[in-house]
Protein backbone atom coordinates (compact mmCIF):
# COMPACT_ATOMS: atom_id res chain seq x y z
CA UNK A 1 0.00 0.00 0.00
CA UNK A 2 1.60 3.39 -1.00
CA UNK A 3 2.43 5.55 1.64
CA UNK A 4 0.06 8.86 0.71
CA UNK A 5 -3.25 6.58 1.06
CA UNK A 6 -2.14 5.14 4.65
CA UNK A 7 -2.94 6.87 7.48
CA UNK A 8 -0.37 7.69 10.05
CA UNK A 9 0.60 6.33 13.16
CA UNK A 10 0.17 8.16 16.24
CA UNK A 11 4.07 7.81 18.10
CA UNK A 12 3.90 9.03 22.02
CA UNK A 13 6.32 10.85 23.08
CA UNK A 14 6.98 8.36 26.51
CA UNK A 15 9.27 10.15 29.26
CA UNK A 16 10.84 13.25 27.31
CA UNK A 17 13.85 13.39 29.93
CA UNK A 18 14.40 9.69 27.67
CA UNK A 19 15.63 9.05 24.24
CA UNK A 20 12.08 9.07 23.03
CA UNK A 21 12.09 12.17 21.55
CA UNK A 22 15.65 11.48 19.81
CA UNK A 23 14.65 8.34 18.64
CA UNK A 24 12.01 9.94 16.96
CA UNK A 25 13.54 12.25 15.12
CA UNK A 26 16.25 9.70 13.61
CA UNK A 27 12.95 7.40 12.66
CA UNK A 28 11.67 10.74 10.98
CA UNK A 29 14.38 11.09 8.79
CA UNK A 30 14.94 7.10 7.94
CA UNK A 31 10.51 6.11 6.97
CA UNK A 32 8.80 9.03 6.59
CA UNK A 33 8.03 8.05 3.09
CA UNK A 34 7.19 4.91 3.65
CA UNK A 35 5.70 4.27 7.03
CA UNK A 36 4.03 7.89 7.77
CA UNK A 37 3.75 9.04 11.81
CA UNK A 38 3.44 11.48 13.33
CA UNK A 39 4.66 12.85 17.42
CA UNK A 40 2.79 13.68 20.07
CA UNK A 41 4.52 15.48 22.43
CA UNK A 42 6.17 18.78 23.55
CA UNK A 43 7.88 20.45 21.46
CA UNK A 44 10.52 21.77 23.57
CA UNK A 45 11.62 18.39 24.29
CA UNK A 46 12.57 17.83 20.72
CA UNK A 47 16.90 18.49 20.38
CA UNK A 48 17.73 21.04 19.57
CA UNK A 49 18.57 20.66 16.15
CA UNK A 50 15.48 18.72 14.92
CA UNK A 51 13.88 19.84 12.42
CA UNK A 52 9.46 19.71 13.61
CA UNK A 53 6.71 20.32 12.01
CA UNK A 54 3.53 21.01 13.58
CA UNK A 55 0.57 19.65 12.98
CA UNK A 56 -3.03 20.52 14.34
CA UNK A 57 -4.49 17.17 13.04
CA UNK A 58 -3.67 13.81 11.94
CA UNK A 59 -4.60 14.30 8.48
CA UNK A 60 -1.97 16.91 7.98
CA UNK A 61 1.06 14.90 8.76
CA UNK A 62 1.64 13.36 5.60
CA UNK A 63 2.54 16.78 3.91
CA UNK A 64 4.17 17.87 7.00
CA UNK A 65 6.68 15.05 7.05
CA UNK A 66 8.39 17.04 3.87
CA UNK A 67 9.47 19.79 6.05
CA UNK A 68 9.85 17.52 9.59
CA UNK A 69 9.21 15.87 11.77
CA UNK A 70 5.40 16.25 11.95
CA UNK A 71 4.51 17.37 15.51
CA UNK A 72 1.05 16.86 17.73
CA UNK A 73 1.65 19.33 20.47
CA UNK A 74 1.28 18.52 23.89
CA UNK A 75 2.07 21.36 26.61
CA UNK A 76 3.82 20.01 29.84
CA UNK A 77 4.63 21.60 32.84
CA UNK A 78 8.23 21.62 32.26
CA UNK A 79 11.13 21.63 29.97
CA UNK A 80 13.14 18.56 30.34
CA UNK A 81 16.63 17.53 31.32
CA UNK A 82 17.89 14.47 29.29
CA UNK A 83 18.36 11.58 31.87
CA UNK A 84 16.39 13.37 34.69
CA UNK A 85 12.97 12.53 34.44
CA UNK A 86 10.31 15.49 35.78
CA UNK A 87 7.82 14.46 38.97
CA UNK A 88 6.14 17.50 37.29
CA UNK A 89 5.67 16.10 33.44
CA UNK A 90 4.61 12.35 34.76
CA UNK A 91 0.91 13.18 34.32
CA UNK A 92 1.36 14.70 31.33
CA UNK A 93 2.87 11.71 29.84
CA UNK A 94 -0.33 9.23 30.81
CA UNK A 95 -2.56 11.84 29.13
CA UNK A 96 -0.12 11.72 25.85
CA UNK A 97 -0.99 8.02 25.99
CA UNK A 98 -4.96 8.55 26.07
CA UNK A 99 -4.66 11.04 23.31
CA UNK A 100 -2.89 9.02 21.11
CA UNK A 101 -5.21 5.98 21.64
CA UNK A 102 -8.65 8.24 21.18
CA UNK A 103 -7.06 8.95 17.54
CA UNK A 104 -6.59 5.95 17.03
CA UNK A 105 -9.96 4.46 18.56
CA UNK A 106 -11.85 7.62 16.35
CA UNK A 107 -9.98 6.38 12.88
CA UNK A 108 -7.75 9.73 12.58
CA UNK A 109 -4.80 7.37 13.39
CA UNK A 110 -3.47 3.89 11.84
CA UNK A 111 -2.56 3.29 15.74
CA UNK A 112 -0.41 3.83 18.55
CA UNK A 113 3.21 3.32 18.55
CA UNK A 114 4.30 4.22 22.44
CA UNK A 115 7.80 5.68 23.03
CA UNK A 116 8.95 4.11 26.24
CA UNK A 117 8.13 5.18 29.94
CA UNK A 118 8.97 5.30 33.39
CA UNK A 119 6.53 3.45 35.05
CA UNK A 120 8.05 4.24 38.53
CA UNK A 121 8.02 7.83 37.62
CA UNK A 122 4.42 7.38 36.48
CA UNK A 123 3.36 5.56 39.96
CA UNK A 124 5.66 7.65 42.15
CA UNK A 125 4.35 11.43 40.79
CA UNK A 126 1.28 10.25 38.74
CA UNK A 127 -0.90 7.95 40.89
CA UNK A 128 -0.30 5.45 38.09
CA UNK A 129 -1.71 1.95 39.25
CA UNK A 130 -1.26 -0.03 36.44
CA UNK A 131 1.86 -2.69 36.19
CA UNK A 132 2.82 -1.19 32.45
CA UNK A 133 1.57 0.33 29.42
CA UNK A 134 0.15 -2.60 28.22
CA UNK A 135 -2.29 -3.05 31.25
CA UNK A 136 -3.27 0.79 30.86
CA UNK A 137 -3.70 0.38 27.11
CA UNK A 138 -6.23 -2.49 27.76
CA UNK A 139 -8.37 -0.08 30.39
CA UNK A 140 -8.61 2.16 27.77
CA UNK A 141 -9.38 -0.35 25.36
CA UNK A 142 -12.30 -1.57 27.34
CA UNK A 143 -10.69 -5.32 27.39
CA UNK A 144 -10.34 -6.89 30.18
CA UNK A 145 -7.20 -9.11 29.00
CA UNK A 146 -4.47 -8.33 26.86
CA UNK A 147 -1.53 -10.22 25.41
CA UNK A 148 1.78 -9.49 25.31
CA UNK A 149 3.92 -10.12 22.00
CA UNK A 150 7.67 -9.97 20.80
CA UNK A 151 7.85 -10.32 17.38
CA UNK A 152 10.43 -9.47 15.18
CA UNK A 153 11.00 -11.28 11.26
CA UNK A 154 12.96 -14.26 12.71
CA UNK A 155 10.19 -15.15 15.50
CA UNK A 156 7.18 -14.08 17.52
CA UNK A 157 7.15 -14.83 20.69
CA UNK A 158 4.57 -14.37 23.85
CA UNK A 159 5.16 -14.95 27.50
CA UNK A 160 2.10 -16.63 29.02
CA UNK A 161 2.96 -14.62 32.88
CA UNK A 162 5.06 -11.30 32.14
CA UNK A 163 6.15 -9.46 34.98
CA UNK A 164 6.14 -11.63 38.29
CA UNK A 165 8.56 -13.67 39.84
CA UNK A 166 9.74 -17.18 38.99
CA UNK A 167 8.44 -18.76 41.99
CA UNK A 168 4.90 -17.47 41.32
CA UNK A 169 4.62 -18.97 37.98
CA UNK A 170 3.18 -22.45 38.77
CA UNK A 171 0.53 -20.88 40.73
CA UNK A 172 -0.35 -17.61 38.26
CA UNK A 173 0.09 -20.64 35.18
CA UNK A 174 -4.00 -21.59 35.20
CA UNK A 175 -5.66 -23.51 32.82
CA UNK A 176 -7.90 -20.47 32.29
CA UNK A 177 -5.33 -17.78 31.64
CA UNK A 178 -3.59 -20.18 29.17
CA UNK A 179 -7.11 -20.48 27.73
CA UNK A 180 -7.58 -16.76 27.56
CA UNK A 181 -3.69 -16.20 25.90
CA UNK A 182 -3.90 -19.11 23.19
CA UNK A 183 -7.43 -17.91 21.95
CA UNK A 184 -6.27 -14.25 22.16
CA UNK A 185 -2.87 -14.66 20.12
CA UNK A 186 -4.39 -16.90 17.74
CA UNK A 187 -7.03 -14.39 16.64
CA UNK A 188 -4.44 -12.03 16.30
CA UNK A 189 -2.47 -13.72 14.32
CA UNK A 190 -5.57 -13.75 11.83
CA UNK A 191 -6.60 -10.32 12.08
CA UNK A 192 -3.83 -8.46 12.47
CA UNK A 193 -0.93 -10.76 10.68
CA UNK A 194 -3.05 -12.27 8.03
CA UNK A 195 -1.89 -15.75 8.79
CA UNK A 196 -5.14 -17.81 7.78
CA UNK A 197 -4.28 -20.80 9.66
CA UNK A 198 -2.22 -20.16 12.36
CA UNK A 199 0.75 -22.52 13.69
CA UNK A 200 1.35 -22.61 17.36
CA UNK A 201 4.03 -23.56 19.26
CA UNK A 202 3.55 -23.97 22.76
CA UNK A 203 6.60 -24.06 25.36
CA UNK A 204 6.23 -26.56 28.27
CA UNK A 205 7.10 -25.06 32.01
CA UNK A 206 9.27 -27.57 33.34
CA UNK A 207 12.73 -28.69 31.78
CA UNK A 208 11.50 -31.52 29.05
CA UNK A 209 8.05 -30.53 29.33
CA UNK A 210 8.21 -32.02 32.53
CA UNK A 211 9.49 -35.46 31.60
CA UNK A 212 6.21 -37.41 32.23
CA UNK A 213 5.34 -35.88 35.58
CA UNK A 214 8.88 -36.64 36.75
CA UNK A 215 10.32 -33.00 36.48
CA UNK A 216 7.21 -31.34 37.67
CA UNK A 217 3.54 -32.07 37.19
CA UNK A 218 2.19 -28.86 35.28
CA UNK A 219 2.80 -29.85 31.78
CA UNK A 220 0.48 -32.88 32.06
CA UNK A 221 -1.72 -31.31 34.30
CA UNK A 222 -2.51 -27.74 32.82
CA UNK A 223 -0.55 -27.43 29.63
CA UNK A 224 -2.03 -30.33 27.84
CA UNK A 225 -5.30 -30.56 28.69
CA UNK A 226 -5.32 -26.90 27.23
CA UNK A 227 -3.75 -27.91 24.18
CA UNK A 228 -5.67 -31.06 23.62
CA UNK A 229 -9.05 -29.25 24.12
CA UNK A 230 -7.96 -26.18 21.50
CA UNK A 231 -7.28 -28.81 18.65
CA UNK A 232 -10.41 -29.89 19.35
CA UNK A 233 -11.80 -26.84 18.29
CA UNK A 234 -9.57 -26.37 15.07
CA UNK A 235 -7.14 -25.03 16.53
CA UNK A 236 -3.25 -26.27 14.79
CA UNK A 237 -1.19 -25.91 18.34
CA UNK A 238 1.14 -28.24 19.70
CA UNK A 239 1.27 -30.21 23.09
CA UNK A 240 3.82 -28.52 25.66
CA UNK A 241 7.31 -28.69 23.82
CA UNK A 242 10.32 -28.63 25.22
CA UNK A 243 11.74 -25.17 25.74
CA UNK A 244 15.21 -25.71 24.70
CA UNK A 245 14.79 -27.44 21.37
CA UNK A 246 12.36 -24.57 20.40
CA UNK A 247 13.85 -21.71 19.14
CA UNK A 248 16.89 -23.30 16.50
CA UNK A 249 16.58 -22.52 12.94
CA UNK A 250 14.74 -25.50 11.90
CA UNK A 251 12.19 -25.58 14.75
CA UNK A 252 10.89 -22.01 13.93
CA UNK A 253 10.26 -22.84 10.66
CA UNK A 254 7.27 -25.05 11.93
CA UNK A 255 5.14 -22.76 13.64
CA UNK A 256 3.88 -18.71 13.37
CA UNK A 257 4.64 -18.06 16.88
CA UNK A 258 5.62 -19.35 20.40
CA UNK A 259 3.58 -19.43 23.43
CA UNK A 260 6.02 -19.53 26.87
CA UNK A 261 4.95 -19.96 30.39
CA UNK A 262 7.21 -16.87 31.88
CA UNK A 263 9.02 -13.81 30.83
CA UNK A 264 12.66 -15.38 30.36
CA UNK A 265 11.69 -18.20 28.65
CA UNK A 266 10.15 -15.90 26.07
CA UNK A 267 12.27 -13.00 25.63
CA UNK A 268 15.61 -14.76 26.12
CA UNK A 269 15.39 -15.96 22.57
CA UNK A 270 13.85 -13.54 20.60
CA UNK A 271 16.59 -11.06 22.57
CA UNK A 272 19.26 -13.25 21.41
CA UNK A 273 18.13 -13.52 17.61
CA UNK A 274 16.89 -9.72 17.35
CA UNK A 275 18.49 -7.77 20.26
CA UNK A 276 17.95 -4.75 17.70
CA UNK A 277 15.26 -5.20 15.94
CA UNK A 278 12.01 -7.16 18.18
CA UNK A 279 8.82 -5.39 18.43
CA UNK A 280 6.71 -5.50 21.26
CA UNK A 281 2.99 -5.39 20.37
CA UNK A 282 -0.01 -6.11 22.38
CA UNK A 283 -3.10 -8.70 21.14
CA UNK A 284 -6.43 -8.13 22.06
CA UNK A 285 -7.28 -4.75 21.76
CA UNK A 286 -9.61 -3.01 19.61
CA UNK A 287 -6.94 -0.57 17.73
CA UNK A 288 -3.16 -1.24 17.30
CA UNK A 289 -0.40 -0.59 19.65
CA UNK A 290 3.34 -1.28 19.18
CA UNK A 291 6.38 -0.09 21.09
CA UNK A 292 10.22 -0.33 20.70
CA UNK A 293 11.02 -3.09 23.10
CA UNK A 294 13.68 -1.16 24.90
CA UNK A 295 13.31 1.37 27.80
CA UNK A 296 14.06 5.36 28.31
CA UNK A 297 17.59 4.66 28.50
CA UNK A 298 18.28 7.68 30.70
CA UNK A 299 22.10 7.06 30.98
CA UNK A 300 22.48 7.74 27.06
CA UNK A 301 19.65 9.87 27.00
CA UNK A 302 20.49 13.46 24.76
CA UNK A 303 23.80 12.14 24.01
CA UNK A 304 22.79 11.26 20.65
CA UNK A 305 23.79 7.45 20.65
CA UNK A 306 20.37 5.78 20.92
CA UNK A 307 19.49 3.84 18.19
CA UNK A 308 15.88 4.13 16.20
CA UNK A 309 16.04 0.48 15.30
CA UNK A 310 13.21 -1.02 17.19
CA UNK A 311 11.25 2.19 17.15
CA UNK A 312 11.24 2.08 13.06
CA UNK A 313 10.06 -1.81 13.10
CA UNK A 314 7.56 -0.83 15.68
CA UNK A 315 6.32 1.90 13.20
CA UNK A 316 6.54 -0.43 10.30
CA UNK A 317 4.30 -3.50 12.37
CA UNK A 318 2.30 -0.71 13.06
CA UNK A 319 1.32 -0.07 9.39
CA UNK A 320 1.27 -3.59 8.54
CA UNK A 321 -1.21 -4.61 11.29
CA UNK A 322 -3.74 -1.98 10.70
CA UNK A 323 -3.23 -2.97 6.77
CA UNK A 324 -4.12 -6.48 7.77
CA UNK A 325 -7.22 -5.00 9.76
CA UNK A 326 -8.38 -3.52 6.74
CA UNK A 327 -7.84 -5.94 4.36
CA UNK A 328 -9.82 -8.19 6.44
CA UNK A 329 -12.75 -6.40 7.16
CA UNK A 330 -12.87 -4.83 3.32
Amino acid sequence: MASRHRKPVALTCGDPAGIGPEIAVKAWEQVADTAPFFWIGDPRHLPGSARAARIESPVEAGAAAKHGLPVLPHEFPETATPGIPSAANAQSVIDVITRAVNLAQSGDAAGVCTAPISKKVLVDHAGFSYPGHTEYLAALGGVETSVMMLAAAELKVVPTTIHIPLHAVPEALTSELLVTTLRIVHAALIRDFGVSVPRIAVAGLNPHAGEGGLLGAEDDAIIRPVCEALRLEGMDITDPLPADTMFHTAARQTYDVAVAMYHDQALIPIKTLAFDRGVNVTLGLPFVRTSPDHGTAFNIAGSGKADPTSLIEAIKLAHQMADARAKGTS
